[in-house]
């Protein structure tokens, strides 16, 4: 009865511990630092670029912006790209290591409790002087302790340290989701890039060899001409070389077509090489949607990852000022231990000896020679870092964003000259090869003609593939596709 009213006396005493330390905790509200309040990004109202006809600025979404180009293989290297590629995956495995070191965070909240169990053997020799040299002389003892137990621990979080470091690392999760968004978005663009690309190498060598043809025509004429006796043997050599010339374009032109389908390979998680047969077939260029959807400036900002990967780095690293500043103040904690004592295993649980202990601990950094200030004003520093880190993200989205409204623009209306250009050098070629054979002009007339036309049909092959990939670049400007297929992950 006596032990009975013992231990309740002690879990009385314990409890009465707890209850103090829980009304220190819920009466502390507030935490030590600086509140994080978000910066305000001071967008322009309006793009500084003039909108031509094909860009609006409405509010529709940008989520799959791929699916307006209307190209089912573009598509499909999309969604390829989105469940093989290695960076992604990657972004994702530290996604999952935030959300982890979130929760190792929020378990310093919490009590520790620790079971323990020990055998503690010893031997002790004795000498007796009277009966050296004897076995007499020497005795020894042995004794064995056998102990388990629980101990117990809780640092109460009265001026909000451990709150502040959840706060950080909540503000870290949410920052390495925005930079898996960010990763998407310019898998996103770089696989339509190299698509484009493909395409466009593939243009570029159709116009290559079909003026090859042309060319080839024109040398086997001088070449009979000559024999003939109407021509000089200036003219053969003047179409050789402009036949050897053209010929001397198409292996580099391979050359960039096999780099980006090896490129389009690696981003879809395949070895190079890969997609060769799959992407052999020329097809035609994608053409973009007849009206693309611009927002403001502001709503550019919102949806950019890198620049809301930047916002909640700024805010991790306000929180961290905050833990900084909890080292000033005292930490108080709450432990204690019960355990069993007893000579051999089997009296254990039967002929004990009771150990328990308890009680608060305060300790308080009285002299550090300045560390705790200096850290926070280390942490103060890089939070400065970050705030001008974010404002630099937000000028950067709003620069790239207006280059590529410019350069979209701009090269749609290059496109239109080069197509006028191409025509007028297809009549052109016609015309002085029909006025050669009849003996009207001279060859470098035709010569000059071939050449013109063989680089206006390249230029506006080339022009062709750019105004796609500064609609794509424009897409990744205005941060595309992640809503779609990164949706906002369980926190």
């Amino acid at each position: 009865m006596l032990i009975n009213n013992s231990i309740a006396k002690h879990l009385s005493h314990i409890a009465s511990w707890l209850a103090i330390g829980l009304t220190c905790l819920f009466i502390s509200g507030c935490a030590v630092g600086p509140n994080y309040v978000k910066p305000d990004s001071k967008s322009p109202a309006n793009w500084h670029s003039p909108l031509p006809n094909s860009l609006n600025s409405g509010s529709q979404s940008l989520a799959t912006w791929w699916q307006t180009l209307e190209d089912p293989l573009l598509t499909s290297l999309i969604e390829r790209t989105v469940a093989g590629n290695l960076d992604l995956k990657k972004a994702r495995a530290k996604v999952r290591e935030a959300r982890a070191r979130r929760g190792l965070s929020q378990t310093d909240l919490f009590p520790t409790l620790t079971a323990n169990a020990s055998n503690l053997h010893s031997e002790t020799k004795q000498n007796n002087p009277q009966n050296i040299g004897t076995r007499a002389g020497n005795t020894t003892q042995t004794r064995d302790l056998y102990s388990a137990g629980f101990d117990a621990g809780w640092e109460l979080d009265i001026f909000g340290g451990v709150r502040r470091s959840i706060e950080a690392a909540d503000a870290d999760l949410q920052a390495n989701q925005e930079a898996l968004r960010d990763v998407l978005v310019s898998l996103l663009a770089e696989t339509a890039l190299n698509y484009v690309e493909v395409r466009s190498s593939q243009n570029q060598l159709a116009v290559a060899e079909s003026n090859l043809a042309i060319q080839q025509e024109t040398y086997t004429l001088t070449q009979f001409r000559y024999q003939a006796g109407l021509s000089d043997d200036l003219a053969v050599q003047q179409a050789k070389a402009n036949l050897e010339n053209t010929r001397s374009q198409i292996p580099s032109l391979r050359s960039t077509l096999t780099a980006a389908q090896n490129r389009l390979a690696v981003l879809t998680g395949e070895t190079p090489g890969a997609l060769e047969k799959e992407l052999a077939e020329p097809k035609p260029m994608p053409l973009p949607a007849p009206e693309i959807p611009v927002g403001v400036p502001a709503e550019t900002l919102r949806q950019r990852p890198d620049v809301r990967q930047a916002e909640r780095q700024l805010a991790a690293q306000t929180a961290r000022i905050g833990v900084a500043t909890a080292e000033l103040y005292p930490k108080i904690s709450l432990s204690g231990s019960i355990g069993i004592e007893a000579s051999s295993f089997g009296n254990l649980f039967s002929e004990y000896t009771r150990t328990l202990s308890y009680g608060p601990r305060i300790t308080w950094k009285i002299f550090d020679a300045g560390a705790v200030r200096r850290n926070m004003e280390a942490q103060s520093a890089v939070r400065d870092q970050s705030l001008y880190q974010y404002g630099s993200k937000i000028l950067i989205a709003l620069e790239e964003t207006e280059n590529a409204l410019t350069a979209y623009a701009n090269e749609q209306i290059r496109q239109q000259a080069l197509m006028a250009a191409a025509q007028a050098a297809t009549a052109a070629a016609d015309l002085s090869q029909k006025k050669y054979e009849a003996g009207l002009v001279d060859f470098q007339v035709v010569l000059d003609s071939q050449r013109s036309l063989l680089s206006a049909q390249n230029q506006l092959a080339q022009s062709q593939g750019s105004v796609v990939k500064n609609l794509i670049t424009l897409y990744k400007a205005l941060g595309g596709g992640w809503t779609a297929l990164a949706p906002e992950e369980k926190q």
